[in-house]
């Protein structure tokens, strides 16, 4: 039998932080909620403000917006530790995943926006912009971490994955070492917008994950009239051993207020 035409693909040291993640993530206990929220209002906004000369975008407005929303209800991002504890931070930083080039391939590499919740729109558009555009020297820039540590973090892409796994688990005993490394939360954007609604689950090793899918047109009752309006499709991940289903539901309840108000822009 004739051998198949074939190639072999490298890809970069920064996919292993993504096995990582995975299978640290896959073992939380983690709960999801799907929701439709109407942005057409922020859309109109961002759009009126570009024109304007001014800086937006819709991911910088929805950062703000978790941001906000976190610091309300700062248990949603809390982080257990020993003794029956909970270590509740009120500066709310959060882990952006920004698809870079890296070494020819396109690869996700996490900024960190610190204190977004006393941040403007137009300072996080600006930090998203910076951070889209910053050099990629190799891999002691594929973690948001410290310039102190980029001589740890060279090395720690290149041991076996059961040891790196080890240290995640490791780092992930101390609260204040995750908040330094990882954030408060992630927020990750597939960058869809079209015809075919849809959502992503993620997995993360964050206690407070939240994936924004596609943003589409769809029948809504606004002012006892049904209009077209643009829905962004918006997944929250908790982790049910941090926060119970109540107070969950009372953070999703206050974003969706802020941002169908187009709150910030």
């Amino acid at each position: 039998m004739e051998k198949p035409s074939y190639r072999i693909h490298s890809y970069p040291r920064s996919r292993l932080a993504t096995f990582d993640v995975g299978r640290i993530g896959g073992s939380k206990h983690h709960i999801a909620s799907f929701l439709e929220i109407d942005v057409t209002d922020a859309k109109r906004r961002v759009r009126e403000i570009l024109r304007s000369g001014g800086d937006a975008s819709i991911m910088a407005w929805l950062i703000r917006s978790v941001a906000v929303s976190v610091a309300r209800h700062p248990e949603v991002a809390a982080v257990n530790t020993r003794h029956l504890k909970q270590i509740i931070f009120d500066d709310v930083d959060i882990a952006v995943p920004m698809e870079r080039i890296v070494n020819g391939d396109k690869a996700p590499i996490m900024t960190l926006i610190r204190k977004a919740e006393s941040k403007s729109v137009e300072t996080v558009a600006k930090e998203l912009r910076e951070a889209a555009t910053r050099p990629i020297n190799g891999s002691a820039d594929y973690t948001p971490a410290e310039r102190k540590n980029r001589r740890m973090e060279r090395v720690f892409f290149y041991i076996p994955g059961v040891l790196r796994r080890v240290v995640w688990r490791m780092l992930m005993r101390d609260p204040f070492s995750i908040k330094k490394n990882m954030g408060s939360l992630v927020i990750t954007n597939i960058g869809m917008s079209g015809r075919t609604s849809g959502w992503i689950l993620p997995k993360s090793m964050h206690n407070l994950s939240i994936a924004m899918g596609t943003i589409v047109k769809k029948p809504r009752v606004v002012m006892g009239e049904v209009a077209v309006r643009d829905v962004m499709n918006l997944t929250i991940v908790f982790d049910h051993d941090v926060i119970d289903g109540a107070p969950a539901a009372r953070f999703a309840d206050t974003l969706v207020k802020l941002m169908e108000s187009a709150e910030g822009l």
